[in-house]
């Protein structure tokens, strides 16, 4: 519930503009969109997915943000193609990639989002890393915000000792790196 409604007001928006210029590409971005909102609603209320769900889920989500980057965005997106199926909780990593496109993308100067996300051995590693803009980087030096403290509050219910969360923050690069074991 805590993906922000900017998101889905962002998403239409887009796919409204994207209805003038190509109308085939829209009616995927609604039923990518569809499918995200039907993940959202039911799966999360499951108590755990699987990592192959989530993955489909997080892959969507980028798809869908992909549609507002213009070419000074440089977006790479790693997830690995053969992995040991698992379950875990829905919506785990969402709110970095959220918080990663969110003040890691600059309409005006050169930005970038990095997404990773490894498995091996019992063991689930993910990183995001973005650009600071100039707009962001005047904000505040700390890692606040709901929806960090939500996922540190989950993450120590839900892995409690099995989970290593580290925010870094230098002047112009903002990096999540998240290790949780099963």
């Amino acid at each position: 519930n805590q993906v922000s409604p900017h998101f889905f007001f962002n998403t239409l928006n887009n796919i409204y503009s994207l209805i003038e210029i190509n109308g085939k590409d829209a009616q995927e971005a609604v039923l990518s969109l569809s499918k995200m909102m039907r993940y959202m609603l039911y799966e999360s209320e499951q108590g755990n997915t699987r990592l192959s769900r989530e993955i489909e889920f997080m892959k969507g989500y980028i798809d869908l943000m992909k549609l507002r980057l213009n070419d000074r965005v440089r977006l790479m997106v790693s997830f690995p193609e053969e992995y040991e199926d698992q379950d875990l909780p829905p919506l785990l990593f969402i709110p970095f990639i959220e918080n990663a496109f969110k003040h890691g993308v600059s309409s005006v100067e050169a930005s970038f989002v990095d997404i990773a996300l490894g498995v091996e051995e019992g063991m689930i590693t993910f990183l995001a890393s973005n650009s600071i803009s100039r707009r962001e980087s005047d904000g505040p030096q700390v890692d606040s915000g709901i929806g960090l403290d939500n996922v540190r509050k989950r993450l120590a219910l839900l892995y409690p000792g099995r989970h290593d969360l580290r925010i870094d923050r230098q002047e112009k690069i903002y990096t999540v790196q998240l290790t949780v074991r099963q």
